[in-house]
């Protein structure tokens, strides 16, 4: 029988980072990893609306990025080379490459909108816009975490900055 997900190691209001370091169950970097786990959950819905394979497969993608953001997020900031130095995959380059082609090759389309906009024109849009509202906390508990002492590698700020802004654009698309 496989264990339970219940380990019960959290009833006393703490929880562990990657290496097992104990925090609160509201540290900030655990704040950040919940709003970033809510924004993969929000671009789950999105995805499911989606009538476009091609885009599903990109909203995937952004989701599996987040797993990786995450990971970065869940380890203290003593452990931070050794995260660094892992296989575990991470946010880079590449990945804040992809995006801004993406937002670039939708806004050469001429994406046309007035104003601010108004969610819910029909399911996609609202799921998408939804999770644009969810990527724009998730930025900001995340661009609190030096306060805190948990530094952030530039890229990281810029991906999740792009992903928001990629989100707004398709919701308009999808409006279209």
């Amino acid at each position: 029988m496989a264990g339970s997900i219940a380990t019960r190691t959290g009833d006393d209001g703490f929880t562990s980072l990657l290496y097992g370091q104990r925090v609160p169950k509201d540290h900030p970097q655990i704040e950040a990893v919940g709003a970033f786990d809510e924004l993969n959950a929000s671009l789950g819905f999105a995805k499911a609306t989606c009538p476009d394979p091609a885009r599903r497969a990109e909203l995937e993608t952004i989701q599996k990025d987040l797993v990786s953001l995450m990971g970065e997020l869940a380890c203290a900031e003593s452990d931070t080379e050794r995260y660094l130095a892992s296989k575990f995959a991470k946010i880079g380059e590449p990945e804040l490459a992809r995006l801004d082609a993406t937002i670039a090759a939708i806004e050469a389309r001429g994406v046309k909108f007035e104003g601010w906009a108004t969610p819910g024109a029909n399911l996609h849009a609202a799921a998408l816009d939804l999770a644009r509202t969810t990527a724009r906390r998730a930025e900001r508990r995340l661009v609190a975490l030096p306060a805190h002492g948990r530094s952030v590698r530039p890229v990281v700020r810029q991906f999740v900055n792009r992903v928001s802004d990629l989100l707004w654009l398709l919701a308009r698309v999808a409006e279209a």
